[in-house]
């Protein structure tokens, strides 16, 4: 069976589904998880123009609302996978000490 591969950001996976992203590793304590909420068509390439992101906690025993640490909404998905990435950064690096 082949080997599945991801694609890496910053050493950590970056998977779509649809319009909804996760970013970072399950067995980590915590992930981002990045929602295209709408996209615009500029020079005949589709663009997210509003994106929902979310730093969850991995931890299968809380309630689903209680996992949500972070949440904001950006303009482009660069600036929501940056600011996603440095949330996760530094939750691991405090959930680590």
């Amino acid at each position: 069976m082949a080997e599945k591969t991801f694609l890496m950001y910053k050493e950590k996976p970056l998977v779509r589904q649809g319009n909804t992203l996760y970013y970072g590793m399950m067995n980590e304590p915590f992930v981002v998880m990045l929602q295209i909420l709408s996209t615009k068509e500029t020079n005949g390439v589709t663009l997210a123009d509003k994106v929902s992101v979310q730093l969850i906690s991995t931890d299968e025993t809380m309630r689903p609302k209680d996992r949500i640490a972070k949440r904001s909404e950006k303009s482009s998905l660069f600036d929501a996978l940056d600011i996603g990435a440095i949330w996760l950064e530094r939750a691991i690096r405090d959930a680590n000490k």
